[in-house]
């Protein structure tokens, strides 16, 4: 997969078509935990692009859900997610809002413990 061919997995162009909204770069606007404030306040890894560490090797964007909370839905559930609520993400800021969201949702969660025990 090099410049801008497509994940094989890609059959129907969703893939592509979230690339080509996003113009080849990533649409995270801090939601990783960085500010991103000497690019304006956007990511700006690029697809096919390399990262700022020596031996990154090429950046690949994959097209996940826009919004972190969706990060947290099972797998047939985002697959599902029309395209307009699809982002392209790195691979650095999607593990990062993806650890943030499912530690929201954690805390979110009801504990499982009852009120007393008789």
């Amino acid at each position: 997969m090099t410049g801008r061919t497509p994940p094989l997995g890609d059959t129907g162009g969703l893939w592509r078509a979230v690339l080509a909204a996003a113009a080849g770069r990533c649409q995270c606007r801090g939601t990783c935990g960085k500010s991103h404030a000497k690019d304006r306040g956007r990511c700006p890894a690029l697809h096919g692009g390399y990262g700022h560490r020596h031996g990154t090797g090429p950046i690949r964007l994959a097209a996940a859900p826009a919004e972190p909370a969706d990060l947290t839905l099972p797998p047939h559930r985002a697959a599902a997610l029309p395209k307009t609520s699809l982002a392209a993400w790195c691979p650095a800021c999607l593990d990062a809002t993806t650890r943030a969201a499912r530690a929201a949702h954690l805390d979110a969660a009801p504990s499982a413990e009852p009120d007393a025990l008789f």
